[in-house]
């Protein structure tokens, strides 16, 4: 009698991944939304606005 022995792996997601992505977003997002320079304002202006992002 043979015994056949299979091996199943599930994919889980990478949590650590998922979350410096989440904080990376957050930081680009306030970094622009915050910015005083002239042409990081003017280059995210209408975004923030169609995002309810105040900037003024």
């Amino acid at each position: 009698m043979t015994t056949e022995t299979k091996v199943i792996t599930v994919a889980t997601p990478a949590t650590a991944g998922i979350a410096f992505a989440f904080i990376t977003g957050l930081a680009l997002l306030f970094a622009s939304g915050l910015a005083q320079a002239t042409a990081f304002h003017d280059a995210a202006h209408d975004q923030r606005h169609a995002m309810a992002f105040p900037c003024h």
